[in-house]
């Protein structure tokens, strides 16, 4: 469908029919399992470095003398303001210029500037250090969803943006992980050093070896066009791009809906150990004793067992369940994200109301697993709904508004409420984020809703 009013430029590249694309693929299975697997390690590297912080929070807080809302201002608000805003103009450039050095120059900023934050001095140090991390990241997910979508037919594009996407919930897991021992053992500083250190070669290597097949992919497309009577469109420009995007109220609904469901994951990450350690910390020395390790230790690897493993599996299953619904209904791509949001909802509240932490961290695991179904669905949808010459700008303005709500609001947002309730009501500071935790979760609700209202619309305007 055609916005009347929609410039003219952006009118004539979605009303011409668009030659789909070529049949004979850009790159060889070989080199296409290659190339998703080391964009998967890059994209774990870039959570990482992003959520390594999570579990450092408390000792950070004391050393520094910090309070909940400045944790989640490091956490979220000083990475997501230059990330969202760098985007958009690192995706234009990623419309034409070698999308594989792009990625490789971005991991190399983001690892270079986590660290740094080894050797921070003060909150402000540490601010700007994060603000670093963000700059760099922000030249690596519009170019990678560009690339996969280029080197995947069709018909596997959710699955193989649903393999990158396991990155989250793996560098999560990883930073948990490695944060926590490494701490445990070293100190916080540490791990943020050693957290940063493997990105320089990873950089090196996407560097040298990611394939840019965008010649490929424009002579193929020519080629048939010229077959089948088709005039090619030149990429149009940001103006262009935004208008086609207008034109999309598929677009607009699962980009809110999954930035409700960002807001309450990336709320949540931060303040989870937190959690655990003030309102069941006894439980959780006693079980670390158990196990040989310290209490940030122990909830590092038992949070990464349990949640983080189960993320990653439901990461990979949102994108094959959606890839097999929608080949027979494209409504299958909104409808696993808006049942799951709505399940989600009364397990994690369960969760962190239960007496026992033992049986929490069990619990986590489903809302973990449900929480990470939307990755492959929403963001393959995003890039089917656009002409391929205006993918990278339609993977950064999703992540554009996910990110600024999610990454940039929710830290921040969680960590207000958990000051609010906690010292502003006189609950203290346990009660204060276990309300905080559960009161951002309903919100939940809303997503749902906007994921199912984009059934109504999702089928008329895929494009390609």
């Amino acid at each position: 469908m055609t916005d009347a009013s929609a410039p003219a430029e952006a009118v004539a590249a979605t009303e011409s029919p668009a030659p789909s694309a070529p049949a004979v693929p850009l790159v060889s299975d070989g080199y296409r399992r290659y190339a998703l697997t080391l964009l998967l390690i890059i994209y774990t590297l870039n959570f990482l470095d992003r959520q390594v912080l999570n579990i450092l929070m408390e000792d950070i807080k004391i050393e520094f003398g910090l309070m909940d809302w400045q944790l989640g201002a490091l956490s979220g608000l000083a990475f997501a303001i230059f990330y969202t805003t760098l985007g958009i103009p690192i995706a234009r450039m990623a419309e034409t210029k070698h999308r594989g050095w792009i990625i490789a120059t971005a991991v190399f900023v983001w690892s270079g500037f986590t660290a740094l934050c080894a050797v921070a001095g003060n909150f402000w140090h540490l601010l700007l250090f994060r603000i670093g991390v963000g700059v760099g990241e922000a030249g690596c997910t519009p170019p990678a969803h560009s690339l996969i979508t280029d080197y995947v037919p069709k018909e596997k594009r959710a699955s193989a943006i649903a393999f990158y996407s396991i990155g989250t919930p793996l560098g999560t897991v990883v930073g948990l992980v490695l944060g926590g021992l490494v701490a445990d053992a070293y100190g916080w500083r540490m791990a943020f050093l050693i957290a940063g250190a493997p990105g320089v070669i990873i950089a090196i290597v996407a560097a040298l070896t990611l394939v840019e097949p965008r010649r490929k992919f424009k002579a193929a497309m020519a080629a048939t066009a010229a077959a089948s009577g088709v005039v090619a469109t030149a990429s149009p420009t940001f103006k262009a791009a935004l208008a086609i995007l207008a034109t999309k109220k598929t677009f607009w609904l699962i980009a809110f809906a999954a930035s409700i469901k960002a807001f309450i994951g990336y709320g949540h990450a931060p303040f989870t150990v937190s959690f655990f350690l003030r309102e069941h910390g006894a439980e959780v020395a006693r079980l670390a004793e158990g196990f040989g390790l310290e209490s940030r230790g122990f909830l590092g690897l038992a949070l990464s067992a349990m949640g983080g493993v189960a993320g990653i599996i439901g990461a990979w299953l949102g994108g094959v369940i959606a890839d097999r619904y929608a080949a027979k209904d494209l409504r299958g791509y909104v409808v696993v994200p808006a049942i799951a949001s709505l399940v989600t909802i009364p397990i994690y509240i369960t969760a962190v109301s239960v007496p026992s932490a033992a049986w929490a961290i069990v619990i986590l695991a489903v809302p973990a697993l449900l929480g990470t179904l939307w990755y492959g669905p929403v963001y393959a949808s995003a890039q089917s709904l656009v002409p391929p010459h205006a993918r990278a700008t339609a993977a950064a303005m999703i992540l554009f508004i996910i990110n600024l709500i999610g990454l940039g609001l929710g830290p921040l947002g969680v960590g207000i409420l958990s000051d609010v309730v906690g010292q502003g009501m006189g609950l203290g500071a346990a009660e204060g984020i276990r309300w905080a935790l559960i009161i951002s979760t309903l919100f939940g609700f809303v997503a749902a809703a906007l994921f199912w209202q984009a059934r109504k619309t999702i089928r008329e305007e895929m494009v390609s």
